[in-house]
């Protein structure tokens, strides 16, 4: 059968369920449709029209089901993995990677079309269809309300099928984004990534960019709290069961609490993949690569660290919750390169590899004795200083843990120089002089656990070399 008369049947299924309709039987006609493009697409490897999946995203936007949007939400991500409208082709080993783009592809975005939909009344916000960037923003702001809200009484299905929309969202982002980054870096042509959604995205002027990352960065913070209050009352059943019931959908509660930590996870991967962009990027303006319509865009790295300096409270439930390791060390070290370069510079040792604040070494280099921690402490609270470097040493045992699996020698590292056991002894160190500069200080639980870490580490390499 042809793909027009698959598609033909197949939508004929929906013909009594319009958007507006949430009847039992209209549910069970769009439950019947999502697991007829299943058996046909994915099952017997038939590709999907535009119009199919077009109508399972419809269904996820309007779903007032929790069968409905998930069930819509995972065909979505099967269809976009088996079809995807991106991908890179095979080649051989001494060739470089070739990008194929199905221009012919569907898309949850309609940036091309704004206009278009300006022009119809819509804005661009339409109930069921794709999103244009002022739809995103809106959905944006619509998780921001519910990571505000802050309690069980946010748990209605709206939240949840947003929160399940935005992590499709990003999934096709993604999808779109690391081939063409990765053609990108093995042939350096700026088109690729100008031509990507996430930069049409960001480079729309309909929206404030530096508004929506700050949006990100409160709603991922917001929906963690959420989530660990949630966490906590599910562990205490004789506590949890009175705000349930109240409430009264326990399984609503386990649902937000799982979807909570997923659109936590899908922000971090959002801001990861702007940073990633960020970078290339800023290779493409040193190459003369982009021009006056790429548009000038604060660097994310900018407003993070921003964000992190002038809103403490929003910093420890952030690097809790982004555990990406390579970009949560950088953006530590680069927080603390705001007070540590030129202390670094004057801490330096004479006879050790030369480093600076830009580099874990560098930073902990700055702690090795009173005067320049006093220094330190005199414009970061130490409070705050036990929680970056706590954190910056997680995520430096991580890193260096991922380098170990993917068999990359740590000694090619320059950011990497000094061995595992002399990093152990600086951070035991550093927060020792911490604590001499400051006797009624308390060390944080966090600070505990990477003391405890460094020493037991410490005590094994020590062990292993005896």
């Amino acid at each position: 059968m042809k793909r027009a008369g698959i598609e033909e049947n197949l939508l004929a299924i929906l013909d009594s369920a319009s958007d507006s309709k949430h009847t039992p039987d209209a549910n069970d006609d769009r439950l019947a449709f999502l697991e007829a493009v299943r058996s046909a697409c994915i099952v017997n490897e038939n590709p999907p029209t535009s119009k199919m999946r077009e109508a399972v995203f419809q269904i996820l936007r309007v779903g007032k089901s929790l069968e409905l949007i998930t069930e819509s939400f995972r065909l979505l991500n099967e269809l976009d993995k088996r079809f995807p409208r991106v991908y890179l082709s095979e080649k051989e080993a001494s060739e470089s990677s070739h990008l194929v783009v199905v221009e012919e592809g569907w898309s949850p975005f309609l940036f091309n079309l704004e206009n278009a939909s300006r022009e119809r009344g819509a804005g661009g916000r339409s109930i069921s269809g794709p999103l244009d960037s002022l739809g995103f923003l809106q959905l944006m702001q619509e998780l921001a309300e519910v990571a505000n809200e802050g309690n069980l009484q946010a748990l209605e299905i709206k939240s949840l099928r947003n929160m399940l929309l935005f992590q499709y969202l990003v999934n096709a982002l993604e999808g779109d984004f690391l081939p063409r980054n990765r053609v990108y870096e093995e042939t350096m042509n700026w088109t690729h990534l100008r031509e990507s959604l996430l930069n049409m995205l960001l480079s729309t002027r309909r929206i404030n960019y530096k508004g929506l990352m700050k949006d990100c960065l409160s709603i991922m913070c917001g929906l963690f709290d959420v989530s660990a209050g949630i966490s906590e009352d599910l562990e205490f059943p004789d506590d949890a069961a009175s705000k349930l019931s109240h409430n009264g959908n326990t399984a609503s509660a386990l649902a937000l609490f799982e979807l909570g930590n997923n659109a936590c996870i899908a922000l971090q991967k959002l801001l990861i993949m702007i940073m990633d962009l960020d970078m290339s990027r800023k290779k493409a303006d040193m190459q003369g690569s982009t021009t006056r319509a790429d548009g000038v865009r604060t660097p994310l790295m900018e407003i993070i660290l921003d964000e992190l300096t002038y809103d403490i409270d929003m910093l420890s439930p952030f690097l809790k919750v982004f555990n990406e390791p390579k970009w949560k060390l950088e953006i530590i070290l680069q927080y603390f390169s705001k007070y540590t370069t030129r202390l670094s510079t004057r801490t330096r040792r004479s006879n050790g590899p030369t480093e600076d604040a830009t580099t874990f070494s560098g930073v902990l280099n700055c702690f090795s004795n009173i005067t320049s921690t006093r220094s330190i402490t005199k414009k970061i609270k130490a409070d705050v200083v036990q929680v970056l470097l706590a954190h910056a040493f997680q995520a430096h045992l991580s890193s260096s843990s991922q380098q170990d699996a993917d068999g990359i020698s740590a000694s090619k590292d320059e950011g990497r120089s000094s061995s595992l056991v002399e990093i152990c002894e600086n951070i035991i160190s550093a927060f020792s002089n911490l604590r001499r500069t400051d006797a009624k200080m308390e060390i944080l639980p966090i600070g505990k656990e990477a003391l405890f870490t460094a020493a037991t580490i410490l005590s094994t390499e020590t062990g292993a070399h005896v």
